[in-house]
């Protein structure tokens, strides 16, 4: 999860685990594609709206396990990480009816978060040839109290169902790298436009969390997503009846600069013509040795979810790029714009009422749906910036919680003077705060801030806690594929 936070206020993002609950972080730098390609709900045929495109070059529009694994590359950081990531690409429309896309910072991050059963120690990976989506793309309301009810009342309805949860996986980040982060999973719909101008000035993070809970007996899309299902808390709790077998909790994060159009007159709208942001959703098709990558769940746990603290995993270099091949009938699509519709002309549908969008297992059928057109301001549901709530790295999640992890560091900084003997023992760890993006052109700056702690204990009761401050910087690219 990227981090939002300046050096002037040095406080976690979004959720880090302890041992017990280990995690990495999948970089995905560039995108393989930007493209109307989904093979899980338009198999065989161009899908209806675009998609940014995440992992290997052998995605397309009827891509399977085979052809993932065989792909030439991925864009992702890990080489034995051939699964394809994709979600909706954002939009702009202006006062004169135009759409722009939106410049994507900094690729897209998956997430693998470790989180067993109750009574488990272990969970399983996914299995070959397995498949899953997360959201509703005609989804354009939202029934439930804004903002969230506290969890220790999701036992009851309507919480305790798949249809508040799946809505409850969806988060829109206000980024301002000024002030304290929000928490991850705070706000499930788009903030409209003025609100994103006088709030997220470094953007808007895209947040998507997949089921987690498996039938154990379907590996591919059948009937919408019935084979896979949320847990009680979204990422934690309890899996249903039925869905015995807990796997990898998944959760994307995309951000997009929306501060490039400060102060000019339209709306934001998702590639599946959604300006309110409940119909955004993902897609994941697995593309991962299965034996490798239940080492991976076994092995991968350090606390930092850093893919370099894994041994098992062959990094590249974050300058890789790997594109898939489009079909002959999207080579030429404008998909960037300015364009007078949405790619695929995809209607604009502000609810609340359903829209008809293609969903597996049942695509949408007869005349391609009508020419986008300026739609009128939605309302939305009112939820002001609220920082994120600190916890301890021991407690469970909640909305809006905000984690921090200790790692080890070899750096040590003088800690005061400890006058009562005896010596004092010290200890060293170095915390990730934050991840903080800026673009210029292709070129994006990452900047991880941390946080060095030396705890000075004498045998008493003595304990010092000296903080120091610094920043690791690295250099990524980004394109508009």
């Amino acid at each position: 999860m990227h981090f939002a936070i300046s050096s002037a206020a040095l406080t976690a993002g979004f959720l880090f685990l302890t041992p017990t609950n280990a995690f990495w972080r999948m970089p995905c730098r560039e995108r393989s594609g930007l493209a109307r390609i989904d093979p899980l709900v338009s198999p065989g045929s161009i899908s209806q709206h675009a998609h940014a495109i995440h992992g290997s070059a052998g995605f397309g529009i009827d891509a399977s396990y085979n052809d993932l694994i065989a792909g030439s590359c991925t864009s992702c950081q890990v080489t034995q990480d051939k699964s394809a990531y994709w979600t909706p690409a954002l939009y702009f429309q202006n006062a004169a009816g135009e759409f722009q896309l939106v410049d994507q910072v900094g690729g897209m991050l998956a997430y693998y978060l470790l989180y067993p059963n109750a009574g488990n120690t272990s969970l399983s990976a996914f299995p070959e040839n397995f498949q899953m989506i997360a959201g509703n793309t005609n989804q354009r309301n939202f029934t439930y109290p804004v903002p969230d009810i506290p969890k220790s009342n999701w036992n009851v309805a309507p919480y305790n169902t798949q249809a508040f949860l799946e809505q409850a996986a969806l988060g829109f980040n206000c980024l301002n790298y000024a002030i304290t982060p929000e928490g991850s999973l705070y706000r499930h719909f788009l903030p409209d436009k003025a609100y994103l101008d006088a709030n997220c000035l470094d953007g808007l993070r895209l947040e998507l969390m997949f089921p987690s809970c498996w039938d154990g007996q379907s590996f591919e899309i059948k009937d919408q997503k019935e084979h896979v299902a949320y847990p009680s808390e979204v990422m934690t709790g309890t899996c249903p009846s039925g869905f015995p077998i807990r796997l990898p909790s998944l959760f994307y994060e995309t951000i997009w600069n929306t501060y490039e159009f400060v102060g000019q007159a339209g709306q934001f709208l998702v590639a599946n013509g959604d300006p309110t942001g409940f119909g955004y959703h993902g897609d994941f098709m697995m593309g991962w040795d299965p034996v490798f990558l239940q080492d991976a769940v076994n092995t991968c746990t350090n606390p930092s979810g850093q893919i370099e603290d894994c041994p098992l995993f062959n990094i590249q270099d974050e300058y890789t790029t790997c594109n898939i091949t489009l079909p002959s009938a999207l080579v030429s699509e404008n998909v960037v714009g300015p364009i007078s519709s949405l790619p695929g002309n995809v209607p604009i549908a502000s609810g609340p009422a359903p829209a008809n969008g293609a969903t597996a297992g049942s695509p949408v059928t007869g005349a391609p749906p009508a020419a986008s057109s300026a739609a009128s301001a939605i309302p939305v549901p009112t939820l002001s910036y609220s920082a994120g709530q600190s916890l301890a790295s021991t407690d469970t999640y909640i909305p809006g919680g905000i984690f921090a992890v200790s790692v080890p560091t070899s750096t040590t900084i003088a800690a005061p003077a400890i006058t009562t003997p005896p010596v004092a023992a010290a200890s060293n760890t170095e915390s990730f705060f934050s991840t903080e993006y800026t673009t210029s052109g292709r070129a994006v700056l990452e900047v991880l801030w941390v946080e060095e702690i030396v705890t000075v204990t004498d045998p008493v009761t003595t304990t010092v806690v000296v903080p120091g401050r610094k920043r690791h910087l690295r250099r990524h690219m980004h394109g508009q594929q």
